[in-house]
């Protein structure tokens, strides 16, 4: 799962608001290790294809795989970096169409792993895989919004999570696992700390209505009171809440009594609502997300900048703000005055439409369908293209390599000096990264081509 944000203008949070946060991050995963492969035991007589042998979990460092993970970062020719990320597991239910299955070849090996527990994924808490949780953020402006979500985020989508309800999609109804005492109770998980939380008496005329749909009622309600304008009309389209009440209207709808499936989608945006709007209570440019694809070493975008001119924007902001988009004078559509329709922050924006919704995009990652994944902020986005930037991590031997020679060639080519921030994910089919299409040369003329105009002073910037 990959989380994206962009933060923009804000004001600096007082500091008696700062409180360190109590939320223990998962920076590593875990895995089943046969023990023989840990402490060899000479006097161990089962073969290696006994099916009794001990396993040992194992914790390991995510940034200490290098094989399986890499960022690099530069701050440019900018004063400061801006830029954060993150990268570990969070504790939520498993959203997948199916469990991930054993990478052991043959049935009888597969059969034989799998009475001896080898080659399965280790569960998570919940008796689910584990969620690895991938993030960058492009600051703009300061650092205090995107430390803040580097600190805080994974934390509201796992306090949403369990708010929420969100049920296993791969535990049947009638499974007898429950969810640990922790998380059915929402109340032990530590919340954000950013701000104190508001509590608020449930009247008795909504009583009747479940618990989930009563948070995503008075999170628009909050942003309503708190923001207004734009805010005072917003309806997530995948939010199921009761009817907005209208203060003229002599009899007020009832509250819904029943609710549909909470999805994966719901918890994001709720998720990502509450944390933008609890940091401007307190108080761009985009990101990128890649896929390489092993067969035809393409690059496929998951992300789409979120300019008020792109459909997707353009649509969601004339539809509550019809009077609110101009064409400047390179005949692109700006949001009164704004190039950006979505980041977190800005409290000031928020009045106009900019909105910190996810826009989230669900993709089924077949058995060695991708090679890797690609995030990057828009000090490498803004600079190189989809498909470059893909090239480049072909080339190199491990996730990490591939992002610091990403960040070293976006800084080399750079016109602008932005800082520049990449983070690769090793996925099924990294060994056949270069298989595709023309591997990594197909953008390699162009990229030696731009690494000579950037040294040559007299072409750069033409």
């Amino acid at each position: 799962m990959t989380s994206l944000a962009k933060t923009s203008r804000f004001l600096r949070v007082p500091s008696a608001l700062c409180l360190p946060s109590r939320r223990n991050f998962h920076n590593y995963f875990v895995s089943h290790l046969p023990s023989a492969s840990l402490f060899p035991d000479s006097r161990s007589t089962a073969g290696p294809s006994a099916p009794n042998r001990d396993l040992t979990v194992v914790r390991i460092p995510l940034r200490s795989a290098k094989h399986h993970f890499g960022v690099a970062v530069s701050r440019g020719q900018r004063i400061q970096n801006e830029d954060t990320n993150q990268a570990g597991t969070i504790t939520m239910p498993a959203f997948a169409k199916r469990p991930p299955i054993s990478l052991v070849r043959g049935q009888d090996a597969a059969a034989a792993a799998k009475a001896a527990g080898i080659g399965t994924t280790a569960a998570s808490a919940l008796g689910d895989p584990q969620v690895f949780y991938f993030a960058v953020f492009d600051g703009h402006g300061g650092t205090e919004c995107s430390d803040f979500l580097r600190d805080e985020l994974h934390g509201y989508i796992e306090q949403a999570a369990a708010d929420l309800q969100l049920q296993s999609s791969l535990q049947k109804k009638d499974d007898p696992k429950k969810l640990p005492s922790s998380l059915q109770d929402p109340s032990t998980l530590s919340s954000p700390t950013i701000l104190p939380q508001h509590d608020h008496e449930v009247p008795p005329s909504e009583s009747s209505t479940p618990r989930p749909l009563r948070l995503q009622s008075d999170l628009l309600q909050e942003y309503r009171r708190t923001i207004g304008g734009y805010w005072r009309r917003f309806r997530p389209s995948c939010f199921t809440i009761p009817p907005i009440p209208s203060s003229r209207d002599p009899n007020p709808p009832p509250p819904l009594t029943s609710q549909g499936p909470i999805t994966l989608e719901t918890v994001l945006t709720y998720a990502f609502l509450r944390a933008d709007l609890d940091f401007v209570t307190a108080q761009a440019r985009d990101t990128r997300v890649l896929l390489c694809e092993t067969k035809t070493g393409l690059a496929v975008p998951l992300t789409a900048d979120h300019r008020p001119s792109s459909p997707t924007e353009s649509r969601r902001l004339r539809r509550y703000l019809s009077d609110s988009l101009v064409t400047d004078s390179f005949g692109e559509e700006r949001l009164h005055g704004l190039a950006n329709s979505r980041s977190f922050g800005d409290m000031g924006s928020k009045r106009i439409g900019v909105s910190a919704e996810p826009d989230i995009v669900r993709v089924d990652l077949h058995p060695a369908q991708y090679s890797f994944m690609v995030l990057c902020s828009d000090g490498v986005s803004g600079t190189l293209s989809d498909q470059e930037i893909v090239d480049i991590v072909k080339e190199a031997g491990t996730p990490e390599e591939g992002a610091r020679s990403v960040v070293e060639y976006a800084t080399e080519v750079s016109s602008d000096g932005d800082n520049a921030t990449c983070l690769v994910v090793r996925l099924g089919g990294w060994e056949r990264r270069c298989e595709g299409g023309l591997g990594s040369m197909g953008t390699k003329e162009v990229r030696e081509m731009r690494r000579v105009e950037a040294e040559d002073p007299r072409r750069r910037g033409r």
